[in-house]
């Protein structure tokens, strides 16, 4: 009910850890997968890497290959009020069938030089924020970039991300110092922080230890569960889940929304 719950026009939720291997991509799938699911579509996870991620790879392949950058070159025909619909929009996603969420990906084209901007970012959001009730924003490792920087703007939720490891943990810290310092507070203070466990043994002590850290600098902590199905980083498939899997980030999306 509370992931139902209506809200008063699109909402933008922005996963962030600057360091890679933070489960950054697992999370915005997951996050997407149960406000599709629990929500009946029109929910979007898209991967707003400056050149190249990883989220394109992680999900089923859709009719098109298109990315955002494909989108982006076709741009002005959607920014005009009336010019496409929400099936124009199918031309560039790939939809997930049972977790009825769609995918924008980002260019996964080698030889590209294709670089996504601020200023991209924010026309690609206009726009699509006509066609999506719900869109997680899958970010790269750079603070630095002018695009992760606009999708922090666009947030209304924030969400931090990290393994229940020392480094990845340490580097959601220097990023939580890093907002606060660029004047973010408000945001890092509504924000959520999902610890997700790094393998079947857990170190219950350092996991205490992080929960209790970032619950001073977050509104709220969820852990989630290793789940032996995210391992090889393919494709993901929300029923060969385990049900604790599935019920902790349903759990993880239903106090997101609470901040929506």
């Amino acid at each position: 009910d509370t992931i139902r719950r209506p809200f008063d026009g699109p909402r933008t939720i922005v996963v962030v850890n600057p360091k890679g291997g933070a489960h950054k991509t697992t999370a915005t799938l997951m996050i997407a997968a149960m406000f599709g699911i629990h929500r009946g579509g029109y929910t979007l996870a898209w991967d707003n890497n400056e050149t190249r991620g990883t989220l394109g790879w992680r999900t089923k392949p859709g009719a098109t290959t298109n990315t955002a950058v494909d989108l982006l070159r076709e741009l002005p025909r959607f920014e005009i009020s009336g010019g496409a619909s929400i099936a124009d929009v199918d031309r560039f996603v790939r939809n997930q069938g049972y977790a009825k969420f769609d995918v924008l990906a980002s260019d996964d084209d080698a030889a590209s030089a294709a670089i996504i901007d601020d200023d991209a970012f924010s026309r690609l959001h206009r726009v699509l924020s006509r066609f999506y009730r719900v869109m997680v924003i899958d970010t790269g490792n750079n603070m630095r970039a002018s695009n992760w920087e606009a999708a922090l703007e666009a947030a209304d939720q924030l969400v931090i991300v990290s393994t229940a490891r020392e480094d990845t943990a340490a580097s959601a810290a220097w990023l939580a110092d890093g907002l606060r310092e660029r004047g973010y507070g408000d945001k890092l203070a509504n924000a959520v922080t999902i610890l997700s466990s790094p393998s079947e043994k857990d170190d219950a002590q350092l996991a205490g230890k992080l929960e209790r850290h970032f619950a001073q600098l977050t509104r709220a902590v969820v852990s989630v569960p290793y789940d032996h199905a995210f391992v090889g980083g393919g494709e993901l498939d929300v029923p060969s889940l385990q049900p604790a899997t599935r019920e902790a980030w349903r759990h993880a999306a239903s106090v997101i929304a609470e901040g929506l």
